[in-house]
């Protein structure tokens, strides 16, 4: 799909593939199912997004691969017991890379680059969403830090790997491959 720069490409798919696999990692190792469904979907989406973006996947895999692997990831993601934004979110995620998928197929009255339009909205709703979850990565620290003091676990009591800003990174990251592989159509 990514018609850039081959080492953009190849960026692309480290970032997508490690979301993924993180969050695949999650999905296994989470606390309780209301965690893990969520970021299952996610790891999916990531790995999907990781072989999209592969240079050259365009002939390697036919884009109706990626429509109905998008398209099944969209039906999961509605069905998700996750909060209403999120899950909407997983939905739009899902349906942007079906899109993207159709694009690929070749000029079916639209050209190889889709619809300007869609396009457009779809880049504004993942930068939107980028810069949204961007400041929720940043953690916010209640008390002062001494200089010299040791290392301070996101949300605080937590383990850093189960924080919500590590979840919020994960969603971040595979938002931004989403701008990258929106922009290259």
């Amino acid at each position: 799909m990514h018609e850039g720069p081959v080492v953009v490409g190849w960026l692309l798919v480290a970032l997508c593939g490690s979301t993924g696999l993180y969050c695949l990692y999650r999905a296994a190792t989470g606390p309780g199912r209301g965690a893990r469904r969520p970021a299952g979907v996610e790891g999916a989406m990531g790995l999907g997004m990781a072989v999209m973006a592969v240079p050259g996947a365009g002939a390697a895999a036919p884009g109706q691969a990626y429509v109905v692997f998008f398209g099944v990831l969209a039906g999961c993601s509605a069905l998700l017991r996750a909060r209403p934004a999120h899950r909407a979110h997983h939905v739009v995620e899902a349906l942007a890379m079906v899109y993207m998928g159709l694009a690929m197929l070749g000029p079916a009255g639209h050209g190889a680059g889709g619809v300007p339009v869609l396009t457009g909205v779809l880049l504004a709703y993942f930068a939107l969403y980028a810069l949204r979850t961007g400041a929720l990565v940043v953690p916010v620290l209640s008390a002062p830090v001494a200089v010299g003091a040791g290392p301070v676990a996101c949300g605080g009591a937590e383990p850093a790997e189960r924080s919500p800003e590590v979840a919020a990174g994960c969603r971040l990251a595979l938002s931004l491959g989403m701008l990258v592989m929106l922009v290259s159509m």
